[in-house]
């Protein structure tokens, strides 16, 4: 891991509502989230925090988190409470993709990425615990984190990986040949063929100083930007090695208690080596609890599950 430096925070942007917690970039430089109201906004000029401007491009009806944006200007919506969803940018309609997995209702679905045949793959971080309960996934270490695909003109979806930690963000490689998840529980990320013999299969990409939320591809030649969402914590990963009837009670009394996000936040930029090419961090943050990166011009913005707003960081030079 290379040398962290130091993550410069320029302004905030207050969103009129709480929990941005993916953030995506469009061609024309605005940002996108949702917030935990349920509503998919569009952010203009953040730049310049004195002209910046929110309109409402519709609303999930639930709670939506990971977006990601198809070639015609709509949005995969994935919502912690209906699914996986496609929004229109243009008329605010919500369709239902997926709702349903093998006849399990799907929850928690997280992230999202669409490939250029049309094919999606999405991800479910836990099957045990719900979004209000995710700190009781990542303190009992369930492995019941999902990597799913649904097909062109399919209805059913298809279990690609099972016994993920955690599972989060998403970005394809450069190539088309891979992806790479987020396993928030693991403080790591995975690689995972979609082509040649291997195709299928998980293996060690990275290794990573916080927890991974949610991935960012900036364009076919940039890197992958990863939201750190909190710092990596030696007692937890000692709990993690413990037989799970104890870090099941431990997840008992975490789930009940208030959560504090650690003052520092971070992000991390890898290639498609998995070679980290930024790390950038900041103690004592007032912006607590980073969930997601991405760049527009010569800024980051960042989203969070737990703030009114994003933050605008100073961008780093290209490596």
């Amino acid at each position: 891991m290379d040398r962290a430096t130091a993550l410069v925070a320029l302004h905030y942007v207050a969103l009129g509502a709480r929990g941005p917690e993916d953030v995506v970039a469009d061609p024309h430089g605005r940002v996108l989230t949702g917030v935990a109201d349920g509503r998919v906004l569009r952010v203009h000029h953040l730049g310049d925090p004195h002209t910046a401007r929110t309109e409402v491009l519709a609303d999930t009806g639930g709670r939506p988190l990971g977006l990601e944006l198809l070639p015609d200007g709509d949005l995969l919506v994935c919502d912690a409470e209906r699914g996986l969803l496609r929004v229109g940018t243009q008329d605010g309609t919500v369709r239902v993709l997926v709702d349903t997995v093998a006849g399990e209702p799907l929850r928690f679905c997280s992230n999202a990425v669409a490939l250029p045949d049309g094919t999606v793959y999405f991800t479910v971080s836990s099957r045990r615990y719900p979004l209000g309960e995710w700190i009781g996934d990542i303190v009992e270490h369930t492995g019941t984190g999902r990597l799913l695909r649904l097909a062109p003109e399919s209805g059913e979806p298809d279990v690609v990986l099972d016994g993920l930690q955690f599972a989060n963000g998403l970005a394809p490689s450069a190539d088309g040949s891979f992806l790479v998840i987020a396993e928030s529980g693991s403080c790591r990320l995975t690689r995972c063929a979609l082509t040649g013999p291997r195709a299928g299969h998980a293996e060690p990409f990275a290794d990573l100083p916080g927890m991974p939320d949610n991935l960012w591809r900036e364009g076919p030649d940039g890197p992958i930007w990863v939201a750190l969402a909190g710092p990596r914590v030696p007692p937890l990963d000692l709990l993690h090695r413990t037989p799970q009837a104890v870090r099941r009670s431990a997840a008992r009394a975490a789930v009940h208690a208030p959560y504090r996000p650690s003052g520092t936040v971070g992000v991390v930029a890898v290639d498609d080596a998995g070679r980290t090419v930024h790390h950038l961090t900041r103690r004592r943050s007032g912006f607590r609890m980073v969930t997601s990166v991405c760049a527009v011009g010569d800024h980051l913005v960042l989203g969070s599950l737990l703030e009114p707003g994003v933050a605008v960081c100073a961008r780093p030079a290209v490596r």
